[in-house]
């Protein structure tokens, strides 16, 4: 791809998510905040209806909707469903192509910092990465790999990724995040005119990543109900090592559960709130550093 032409940000995929939420809203006013001249920038409320309900959605995470067939044969398909099927259309308008990036804002109520997640490892998308971390030493990077279509909003386009930010509680706003996410976006916007326009360097042949090895769901019973908590010792400690033997849970009577797996790791999104309905207490990932060319 040698050409950006297209580039969406979509904020408020999850209505209680408000940094997303409001940084769209501004930039729908001032829309010259966005513009750059090589390429088109377009900006949309990802769910509307979970947004004025102040919710994470209506029926189901539309962040999980973006399939080839979000569709269900069912005459009755959810709200989350038919809003991934317009939000598809708007990116990919009538006798255009579709956008070439997707900058997808999301909050975290976990000790997520600045984080950067992408969903493969396509060079351009690597080189992003090591330059908002030269910009920012701390932004992280987070390699979330799926396929084209896997459910999640970035997976729709090939450099498609999502900026989240934590820690905030879910419904409120946190303005040291918003600037800083705002930031991030300006840029990622620079970036991409600057690409396209042929004068930008690579200023950081190395970058240290996350890579997700799986998630780890919190111990319950055959009823199905949790009987442990994030180990006191574990939480906020996002991007730290876990080592075999240190704490991981806690159960309800004050017993330690260690962490049993033969290598170190690095735990993220620890005790995400949106992420108990799923079964996921944190996910897993091994850090690595990476040459890039």
């Amino acid at each position: 791809m040698n050409q950006i032409n297209r580039l969406a940000i979509v904020g408020g995929s999850h209505g209680n998510e408000l940094i997303g939420v409001y940084l769209v809203k501004k930039f729908q006013k001032y829309p010259n905040l966005i513009k750059r001249q090589s390429f088109e920038t377009v900006s949309l409320l990802g769910n509307p209806q979970a947004i004025a309900a102040g919710r994470r959605y209506i029926d189901k995470d539309l962040n999980r909707c973006f399939t080839e067939h979000n569709l269900p044969d069912a005459e009755t398909p959810s709200y989350e469903e038919l809003r991934a099927k317009e939000i598809q259309q708007i990116l990919q308008l009538q006798n255009h192509e579709f956008v070439n990036v997707i900058i997808d804002l999301h909050t975290s109520t976990a000790n997520m910092g600045l984080c950067i997640i992408l969903g493969n490892m396509h060079p351009i998308l690597l080189r992003l990465a090591a330059h908002l971390r030269a910009i920012n030493p701390l932004v992280k990077v987070y390699i979330h790999q799926q396929p084209k279509n896997s459910g999640f909003l970035r997976s729709v386009s090939e450099l498609g990724f999502a900026i989240e930010v934590g820690a905030v509680a879910q419904g409120i706003l946190n303005a040291e995040l918003f600037q800083q996410t705002e930031q991030l976006v300006y840029a990622v916007l620079d970036y991409f005119e600057e690409c396209n326009r042929g004068k930008l360097s690579l200023t950081n042949n190395n970058l240290t990543l996350y890579q997700s090895l799986g998630t780890v769901d919190y111990p319950r019973n055959e009823d199905g109900e949790i009987q442990a908590m994030i180990h006191p010792q574990l939480q906020f400690r996002d991007y730290e090592p876990l080592h075999p033997g240190e704490p991981i849970f806690l159960t309800f009577k004050g017993k330690e559960i260690l962490y049993e797996g033969e290598s170190t790791v690095y735990p993220i999104f620890i005790n995400e709130a949106a992420y108990y309905e799923k079964g996921i207490a944190m996910y897993l990932s091994q850090k690595e550093v990476i040459d890039i060319d």
